[in-house]
């Protein structure tokens, strides 16, 4: 066979380039969606506006992608990766500059927020297709850990940093420099990207894996047991983390912190999160099994929900958002995605995981609603409740069909090579 598409699997280490440059951008997006919820108080006194007004400016990221997500899936599938991380890249640089350029006025702000948010499912949809065209099997759960790791990784930058932007200068002054800033980390993150990101390699590092239409995808989808149960794990689980984060400044005030300690309890879950999100997936790669792991992290997240909704001490609530990071947004999340794109073969990568995220966002606006109306303490009872129902829905879970045929492919290769050994060998 010739040509660079039937030349032999190989892993390039270009991949790793393209990888970083990839997670550079997810985390400026994730900084955007975030910017004003470690200091809503603040916010709140700044545009003269109500709480549920300033948790809107990060709500409209979860709304808008419940529009945006399918035509931003279709586009990475018809028009490729680069296109999509690309327009992902324009749009954030683009709307970060317009929040900074004008960010006394509420209004324009929010136009700003849903321009960045049409900019998101660019990105996020696109890592298992990357995962896929660029890594082995063996390493995909890795890259996708470490692209959603790096969604963590902007989140914790300003969950920690705009507390501390602000603390102790007139938030008139201190909060447009800090857009300012912000819009300078989507400025790199953008470029790095459009310079980086490439389509595919010059060969596969695998096994050709040629994928269906969107709409066959979907259609598959809609009759796959094991997807089903995944798309409810996601609403609940990925809801759950959505409005936490979006409402960690309203949880931490209500059991007496002040904004430092707000950042950095929000900080250690996605801290917490950033070692999840490396640790778990390896184990999944390197045993061969995503259920069982899968199951393993939404029994850890459970004791992580108990602890947010029961503490209020700063310590335990550290050690609780702790826990729920590392086994909800480090394990379940990256481990999940990659999962999903296994036993949806063969329905388009980002199909999948777009269809994972908008069960996360939508619930994610019900949950941040409820928050709202019914307060946060018997808001986080519920979702102790919530968190205690996913355990039996994730012992549904069938083991990924790519697992299982890879152990068979392993144990066949080792039966060959037993039958070419010398006939010595054989009576030894």
């Amino acid at each position: 066979m010739t040509g660079a598409s039937r030349s032999a699997p190989q892993a390039y280490p270009y991949r790793w380039l393209v990888l970083l440059a990839f997670c550079v951008l997810s985390a400026a997006v994730q900084v955007q969606w975030l910017t004003f919820a470690p200091i809503a108080r603040e916010a709140r006194g700044y545009f003269a506006v109500s709480a549920l007004q300033v948790d809107l400016l990060s709500l409209v990221f979860m709304g808008v992608y419940l529009i945006a997500s399918i035509p931003a899936s279709f586009a990475i599938d018809t028009y490729g990766l680069a296109a999509g991380v690309r327009t992902g890249a324009a749009l954030t640089l683009g709307f970060a500059l317009a929040r900074a350029a004008f960010p006394s006025s509420y209004g324009l702000v929010l136009v700003a927020q849903i321009g960045l948010a049409v900019g998101q499912p660019f990105v996020l949809n696109a890592a298992t297709k990357l995962a896929s065209q660029w890594f082995p099997l063996r390493e995909r759960a890795l890259a996708v850990g470490l692209a959603t790791l790096s969604q963590f990784l902007g989140i914790i930058a300003v969950m920690v940093a705009m507390p501390e932007l602000i603390a102790g200068r007139p938030i008139a002054v201190a909060l447009p420099r800090a857009l300012w800033l912000w819009a300078g980390l989507a400025g790199v993150a953008a470029l790095f990207a459009v310079a980086c990101v490439r389509e595919r390699p010059p060969s596969a590092p695998g096994p050709e894996e040629p994928r269906e239409t969107m709409r066959a995808g979907l259609a598959r989808i809609a009759q796959q047991r094991d997807m089903i149960v995944l798309l409810v794990l996601f609403t609940l689980g990925l809801g759950m983390f959505n409005a936490i984060s979006t409402c960690i400044d309203q949880i931490c005030e209500a059991k007496g912190l002040d904004v430092e300690q707000t950042g950095m309890v929000g900080a250690a879950q996605l801290i917490a999160g950033v070692v999840g999100a490396v640790v778990l997936p390896i184990v999944s790669d390197r045993l061969r099994n995503r259920r069982g792991v899968l199951v393993l992290c939404m029994l850890g997240m459970l004791p992580g929900l108990i602890g947010l909704a029961w503490a209020h001490d700063y310590g335990s609530l550290l050690i609780a958002s702790g826990l729920l990071g590392f086994f909800l947004l480090g394990g379940g999340a990256p481990i999940g995605f990659q999962y999903a794109a296994e036993i949806s073969y063969p329905a388009p990568e980002s199909t999948s995981q777009g269809l994972l995220l908008m069960a996360g966002q939508a619930s994610g606006i019900a949950l941040i609603l409820a928050m709202n109306a019914l307060g946060t303490t018997l808001s986080l009872w519920g979702f102790v409740v919530l968190g205690a129902a996913i355990v039996p829905l994730t012992l549904r879970l069938r083991e990924s069909p790519v697992m299982l045929t890879d152990d068979v492919r392993e144990a066949l290769a080792a039966a060959r090579a037993l039958a070419d050994l010398p006939e010595e060998s054989h009576r030894d």
